[in-house]
């Protein structure tokens, strides 16, 4: 029984991951209880990273929910904070669930548009900025989740495309060399698209979910925000945007890979074939999804309402005006989402911790101790690494908390309270792209359907983000110094 015990246990993961999880299990008790719940916390944090590392492993819900729940159980989190966390985050949650699931009842007219991008751009350098500055041009009033959903179905859908072709071929050693090519180009396209989600993200207040919240609090308008984050959120963009090509150009590691002529002719003849196929029905269809996409676009860039709740009004538009009437229609477009949910509940139970245990409080404080610029930049830096370890959400709503609160002590004036704000709305939007951890979109990405598909592990991302972040963490980190 033992034997099998071990056997089901976390399913076809390897032994060795399953025995580092036992350990895990069994060393956080002896940690909270003999040394201490702050060093346990920590502990934990490390370990869910892990979790995150290798998702393509063992998916994090089961693994990283054991470490969550027994952390619960010992007392590093009550259910109460849980909750809490859970609540707070409720806006987030209902994006996943309803704008992502939404995305579903529109892909066939995103899948024609980014379709014909790819069919009437063949130089990869052009093609590779085009795309990343689409996306960051639509992130500024779509949601990062929401656009990478998109961008996720556009590129399953040329994955499957090309994988039709290349099933009726013999696997000869060309033809797998072939496939690893065009799955690094899908690697490459992305990660460019996904990077491009987050320039575009820090322009706006509904760029990203703590932009709206840090506006809110500050009384910032639409305008406000974009200009009083625009002295570095434009250098970022510029230099982003200048990174793109230059990392195709020189064929940086990681980058440079090429779409096969097979992959291309193969997206080419489909996209000929949806278009000679064309029926009234079909163009109604188009018409409809495009229409109602329009009016999304305009209704997020308004905030008319709450993202998921204008995600659950798509999907009862859509399905209404075009026949989607059975409980299936309706169950297929949540599959993609919610084990993400599932995952996203985990991950706020380890921020409970975080919470709790007060595992960032020190740092805070030491940010406090400095005075003029130097706070400025030990607020960015800590920002930053913070939110690459953690969610950047989590860790903006913490710092504007503490600022707000040491304003409300007449730590400083309304002037330096504005600075700070800026610099926790930008420290943690920029330097987070170093791992999936910080932003929720590249978290989604990881744990898609598509990444195992196209061999984009943790490692892979953290290594394809890494020039971004260097390059775009040093000139927010200048821009602070020099203009503010």
């Amino acid at each position: 029984m033992l034997q099998i015990a071990f056997k089901n246990f976390l399913g076809k993961s390897a032994n060795w991951y399953k025995i580092t999880i036992l350990f895990f299990l069994v060393l956080n008790p002896v940690v909270f209880f003999l040394i201490s719940p702050f060093v346990a916390g920590w502990l934990l944090l490390v370990e869910f990273i892990f979790t995150l590392a290798l998702a393509l492993k063992c998916y994090p819900v089961p693994s990283g929910g054991l470490l969550a729940l027994q952390a619960v159980l010992i007392g590093l989190a009550s259910p109460a904070s849980v909750y809490s966390e859970v609540e707070a985050n409720l806006p987030i949650l209902m994006l996943l669930i309803f704008m992502v699931a939404g995305i579903y009842y529109i892909k066939d007219v995103l899948f024609l548009v980014f379709t014909k991008l790819f069919v009437t751009i063949k130089n990869k350098i052009v093609i590779s900025l085009v795309f990343s500055m689409f996306s960051a041009l639509l992130s500024a009033f779509l949601d990062g989740l929401t656009l990478m959903a998109v961008i996720i179905a556009v590129c399953f859908n040329f994955f499957a495309i090309y994988h039709r072709v290349t099933s009726s071929i013999a696997d000869t050693e060309h033809a797998v060399a072939e496939m690893e090519q065009f799955k690094g180009f899908l690697r490459n396209i992305i990660m460019h698209g996904a990077l491009g989600t987050v320039l575009g993200g820090t322009m706006t207040m509904v760029g990203e979910p703590h932009n709206m919240m840090i506006a809110t609090k500050m009384g910032w308008s639409f305008s406000d925000f974009f200009f009083n984050c625009s002295v570095i959120s434009i250098p970022v963009s510029i230099v982003g945007f200048i990174t793109c090509p230059l990392l195709e150009a020189v064929k940086f590691p990681g980058y440079g890979y090429q779409l096969p002529e097979r992959a291309r002719a193969a997206i080419e003849k489909d996209y000929r074939e949806k278009f000679a196929k064309v029926s009234a029905q079909s163009a109604y269809m188009y018409l409809a999804q495009g229409t109602v996409a329009l009016l999304l676009f305009l209704a997020l860039a308004l905030h008319l309402a709450e993202i998921g709740l204008l995600g659950i009004g798509m999907i009862v538009i859509l399905t209404a005006i075009n026949g989607q009437t059975k409980e299936h229609d309706l169950s297929e477009s949540f599959t993609n989402a919610m084990p993400f949910v599932a995952l996203m509940i985990v991950f706020f139970a380890v921020l409970a911790v975080v919470h709790d245990q007060h595992l960032i409080a020190p740092l805070t404080q030491w940010v406090f101790t400095f005075d003029g610029k130097a706070q400025l930049l030990a607020l960015y830096m800590v920002n930053g690494l913070l939110s690459i370890i953690s969610d950047n959400v989590f860790i903006a709503s913490v710092f504007i908390n503490e600022v707000a609160l040491a304003f409300k002590n007449g730590a400083f004036d309304a002037a330096w309270y504005n600075r700070l704000a800026i610099i926790v709305n930008m420290g943690t939007n920029v330097p987070a792209i170093a791992t999936p951890n910080g932003h929720a979109a590249f978290l989604f990405l990881l744990t898609s359907s598509l990444a195992p598909l196209i061999n984009l592990s943790y490692i892979q991302m953290v290594k394809l983000a890494f020039p971004y972040t260097v390059v775009m963490g040093l000139t927010g980190g200048l821009a602070v110094y020099f203009f503010m």
